[in-house]
C-alpha cells in the first residue's frame, strides 16, 4: 500500500493477514474520527435555528469539491471520496434533522 513506506514493504512480510490487520487498525481510526465530526454535527444541529438551514447545497458543493481535490492529491479516485462524502454528508443531515425534530 502506498501508505507503507518503502521499507515496511521490503521489511515486513507483505502476506494477506498483515494487510487486513493494517486495514482493520485504518478503519478504527476512521471509526473514531467519524465518531467525532457526528459529534460536532450534532453541535451544528443545536446553533440552526430552523429545519431549512440544515439542509444547505451551497456548503454541500464546497465540501465535495474540497474532498475531491484532497482526494486527487494523495492519489484517491475522486469518485471514490465524492460518493462517499455525499453519502456521510446525507447521513449526517438526516441525524442533524432528527436532533432538530427532537429539540423543537
Amino acid at each position: 500500500p502506498r501508505s507503507l513506506t518503502k521499507e515496511q514493504r521490503e521489511d515486513e512480510k507483505m502476506d494477506i493477514a498483515y494487510v487486513r490487520k493494517y486495514i482493520d487498525r485504518l478503519d478504527s481510526m476512521i471509526i473514531s474520527l467519524l465518531a467525532k465530526r457526528a459529534d460536532l454535527v450534532a453541535v451544528a444541529a443545536s446553533l440552526k435555528k430552523s429545519g431549512q438551514s440544515i439542509r444547505d447545497p451551497r456548503r454541500v458543493e464546497p465540501v465535495i469539491v474540497n474532498v475531491r481535490e484532497k482526494a486527487t492529491q494523495t492519489g484517491l479516485d475522486p469518485d471514490i471520496a465524492g460518493k462517499t462524502y455525499r453519502t456521510l454528508i446525507d447521513c449526517c443531515l438526516r441525524k442533524e434533522m432528527s436532533l432538530y425534530k427532537r429539540s423543537g
